[in-house]
């Protein structure tokens, strides 16, 4: 006859086994055909965030981030989507969230990024209210982009934006094509990983050049890159794709707008917010 804590043990650690998805074996034998109950989600639910709050995180994100992770948060050409990554899930209060903006993740491409701590917390806002749009609450009102100063703007595109681009050239009209939210994300991103309206037409395709641990080299355009796989079109139209994580396998990306990536650790919210203005006018 079994001991009644042999049993009560051993109920334990297949319910642990069960919780963590690993299947098949417990104690020597074959786990019950019947699935295991999904794990309850780890994440807090979040009531509706301060909507001011949200607005100027929206805007730091957009100045600071969309060019990786697109306008929205929902991944673009290199960042993934952070409105399902588990680590925004996961996070309470900018604990988790604000250290990988400060410090960035070196091993994945990710750069930290220059954001006072009263930034960093509006972020997190922002981001935490697009989960909550998710699960079905309201949204924050709409945002006012144009807010900046033309003439600071005019200034600063002078003289920082002339060596790649002209008023009366490439951005000619530019004010009249494009609504005030689709510009902002055009002065940060150079018109690349843009989600909805594609990638500007002129701007030539990102390439990536993998090198696999066999020392293979395989080249093609960059169709995606997250912190575990990477994707690439080669010049026949085959798709192929890459482990990353726990392999020796290295990407060199070659990004037409590495310019505009450069850039980002150097942007301020009025920077942004003025050449926007200005390119409003140019109409």
């Amino acid at each position: 006859m079994r001991d009644h804590g042999s049993i009560v043990s051993r109920a334990l650690c297949v319910l642990l086994l069960g919780g963590l998805g690993l299947r098949g074996v417990a104690y020597g034998q074959q786990a019950p055909p019947k699935a295991a109950p999904a794990r309850p989600p780890s994440y807090p639910v979040r009531a509706e965030g301060d909507p001011a709050k949200i607005e100027r995180g929206k805007q730091t994100f957009s100045a600071n981030c969309s060019f990786c992770h697109g306008s929205d948060a929902r991944g673009g050409e290199t960042g993934p989507n952070l409105v399902r990554s588990q680590i925004v899930l996961d996070d309470k209060n900018g604990e988790l969230i604000g250290e990988i903006i400060k410090n960035g993740l070196p091993g994945r491409g990710m750069p930290p990024i220059s954001i006072d701590a009263e930034g960093i917390e509006n972020v997190v806002a922002f981001l935490h209210s697009l989960q909550n749009v998710q699960r079905g609450m309201s949204t924050a009102a709409p945002i006012d982009i144009l807010v900046g100063d033309a003439g600071a703007g005019e200034t600063y595109f002078k003289a920082n934006c002339v060596k790649c681009h002209s008023a009366t050239g490439d951005f000619a009209g530019i004010g009249g094509k494009y609504p005030p939210k689709t510009l902002q994300n055009l002065v940060v991103s150079g018109g690349g990983g843009q989600r909805g309206g594609g990638t500007a037409s002129h701007v030539p395709p990102t390439m990536a050049v993998v090198t696999l641990a066999s020392g293979e080299k395989v080249e093609g355009r960059l169709a995606r890159r997250d912190a575990f796989f990477v994707s690439v079109i080669t010049a026949d139209g085959s798709r192929r794709t890459f482990p990353l994580e726990g392999t020796k396998t290295k990407v060199e990306v070659k990004n037409p707008l590495q310019a505009h990536l450069d850039m980002l650790p150097k942007w301020t919210d009025s920077d942004i917010h003025n050449v926007t203005r200005y390119l409003s006018t140019l109409k």
